[in-house]
């Protein structure tokens, strides 16, 4: 059995100092391991729009009325605000697990060898994020879930998807410069579909914003225009982000591009496909609260695949040592 090294009192200064430098030095983590740590940080910053939209859609928005605190007496719910208050507090609870994922993805992406900067300052740039929206939320709150504050927060929300993804995609690539798979039309028509997603994403906050489900009980201020008439537009970007999403997939077809963009284009095409019909469904039943549950968690998966198509479109040779041969990286891939 080996015994555990002596703690010196310069190691207790030096932990203190730099934490992330003290952990580093004496820890290597596999190529994995921090793959798996940015994969956890990109699953939970999914989470905790999900949970958001669950607050929302249960009429909790303000089961905690004050912020930091849940009341002006209490730091945590209490009994006599039910089952609103352990939902709105519960919410605001998970932020600490959303910070815990990214600091573990943090602490891996510092702790790698050879460093690799790229990948710790997209995990800086998830905790800032975080604590810009945490901050942004009790704004929300504060200001009894005015709709352009609401809007404001979920897209923040996904401004942090964004980066969780771009971490993920570069612990499974090299740090060399990107190289093209495909052509300028290609990308260009690649782009073209990330702004639709763009604009679909942002008129998807304001059919919220204008539509039923204000977040809770009491009367509180929506976006004052007709929904239906915004969520028959926000359907009509739904189609041109299909149609584009389609056409990149004839188009990459012809041109008989890598697996890589075609594989990553027909998963984003499917992923609209389901995210259409729950639209539709929900639409024509008059927004069940699970039903547009389920039509924020397939917003997010749009986004990660459309983020995960533009990706594909280059590649970065000369991996670095840590990462696993080509078959393990085949087998991930595929999975």
């Amino acid at each position: 059995m080996r015994g555990v090294p002596n703690v010196t009192r310069a190691d207790a200064v030096a932990a203190v100092r730099n934490p992330l430098a003290f952990i580093a030095a004496r820890w290597t983590p596999e190529p994995r391991t921090v793959r798996r740590a940015a994969l956890a940080a990109l699953v939970m910053s999914v989470v905790i729009v999900v949970t958001g939209g669950a607050v929302r859609l249960t009429g909790s928005g303000l089961g905690c009325p004050t912020w930091p605190q849940c009341t002006d007496d209490s730091l945590t719910t209490t009994s006599a605000m039910g089952v609103h208050g352990a939902i709105e507090f519960g919410n605001r609870m998970l932020t600490y697990v959303l910070c815990a994922a990214v600091g573990w993805a943090i602490v891996a992406a510092r702790s790698q060898k050879p460093s690799r900067r790229v990948l710790t300052r997209l995990g800086w740039a998830q905790f800032w994020i975080v604590m810009g929206n945490a901050i942004l939320g009790g704004v929300v709150v504060l200001v009894g879930l005015n709709p352009y504050t609401v809007a404001a927060h979920f897209l923040l929300s996904t401004a942090l998807i964004t980066v969780a993804t771009l971490m993920w995609q570069r612990t499974r690539e090299g740090d060399s410069a990107p190289r093209p798979l495909v052509g300028k039309a290609v990308q260009q028509l690649v782009w073209f579909l990330v702004v639709a997603s763009v604009l679909l994403i942002a008129l998807g906050t304001v059919v919220t914003g204008a539509g039923p489900h204000a977040g809770d009980s009491r009367d509180v201020k929506r976006i004052p225009i007709d929904w239906e008439t915004v969520a028959k537009l926000h359907a009509v970007l739904a189609w041109i982000v299909v149609t584009l999403t389609f056409a990149l997939w004839f188009v990459l077809k012809a041109v008989d591009a890598p697996t890589g963009p075609l594989h990553r284009t027909r998963d984003l095409f499917l992923i609209l496909l389901g995210q259409g019909v729950i639209g539709y469904v929900q639409y024509f039943t008059h927004l069940p609260e699970v039903l547009v549950g389920l039509h924020m968690f397939g917003s997010c998966l749009v986004w990660i695949g459309v983020l995960r198509v533009l990706l594909s479109l280059r590649e970065r040779p000369g991996v670095t040592a840590e990462l696993p041969g080509p078959a393990a990286e085949s087998a991930l891939t595929a999975a």
